[in-house]
């Protein structure tokens, strides 16, 4: 066993970004910082819920990391799959009884989130569409909880809806990037069912989406701070064309990770204009 394998299976770059945005989240929902003790406690409970979850997801795709990704802690051996079981459970509890410090609302978010991320992991993830709508209503989630916390929701929702968008057309974009081990594993994920060009011009149409979301706010007085929107969705359009003209799995492993960035950028942009609101 390896003791930094700990720390590697949470993913802690993705944790520590999905702690972040929860409490930019916050900032995005009052429209400036909240108490220092709130923000650090809605970024502890994103943080472990995102460890927890990215643990025990590890714990059931063994079989399916064994082929895409073998350098993860436990193909590899530097891990025991009942540890990571073990470890993944007492992340979401710490994080559970963190989130109850918060305030009640706060604690049930957690409690649905964490549900979801079991479930997900569990049994959902290789079902056709359902998992990738679960992993979306997730990372939507993120800025909610944010919101929660602070007890205001403010532009937060309008973040929440482009963020689930987006990540729907990013879902289906990781599981065509993923198709020879889910193939192999016998999963029943969209593109094995669909095939993979009709499951990337699903992307697309997600994307295209979260494009038109993304003027809501627009049309709600957001405000001149919103304006770097514009090179978001710019990204997010380059993202589906590539994808709509060559749909495969190396395509997908390259326009997921333009979203990926895209997601970020959006939330630094509901930042600013927040504040400048």
């Amino acid at each position: 066993m390896e003791l930094r394998a700990f720390i590697e299976i949470t993913r802690p770059h993705n944790c520590v970004l999905a702690g972040i945005v929860g409490v930019l989240g916050s900032i995005v929902a009052l429209g400036h910082f909240p108490e220092l003790k709130t923000a650090l406690l809605i970024f502890l409970v994103v943080t472990l819920g995102c460890a927890g979850g990215n643990t025990i997801n590890d714990y059931f795709d063994y079989e399916i990391d064994r082929i895409n990704r073998p350098e993860r802690p436990l193909p590899r051996g530097a891990m025991g799959r009942k540890t990571a079981l073990w470890y993944s459970l007492s992340l979401l509890l710490f994080g559970l009884i963190l989130a109850y410090m918060i305030n009640r609302w706060a604690f049930f978010l957690a409690v649905l989130a964490y549900g979801t991320m079991l479930l997900y992991a569990w049994k959902l993830k290789p079902m056709p569409f359902v998992g990738n709508l679960a992993v979306a209503a997730l990372t939507g989630a993120t800025p909610l909880y944010g919101a929660a916390g602070v007890g205001k929701l403010g532009l937060a929702g309008y973040l929440a809806i482009c963020a689930f968008l987006v990540n729907v057309s990013r879902e289906i974009m990781k599981d065509i990037e993923d198709i020879e081990g889910d193939m192999t594993k016998g999963s029943r994920t969209l593109p094995i069912k669909w095939g993979v060009r009709k499951s990337a011009y699903l992307a697309v149409l997600f994307a295209l989406l979260t494009v038109l979301a993304s003027f809501l706010p627009v049309k709600a007085g957001i405000g001149l701070g919103y304006l770097p929107m514009v090179a978001v969705d710019g990204l997010i359009l380059w993202a589906a064309y590539l994808i709509s003209r060559n749909p495969s799995p190396e395509t997908a492993a390259k326009t997921q990770k333009m979203l990926k960035i895209s997601i970020f950028l959006a939330v630094f942009t509901f930042l600013i204009a927040s504040i400048w609101r």
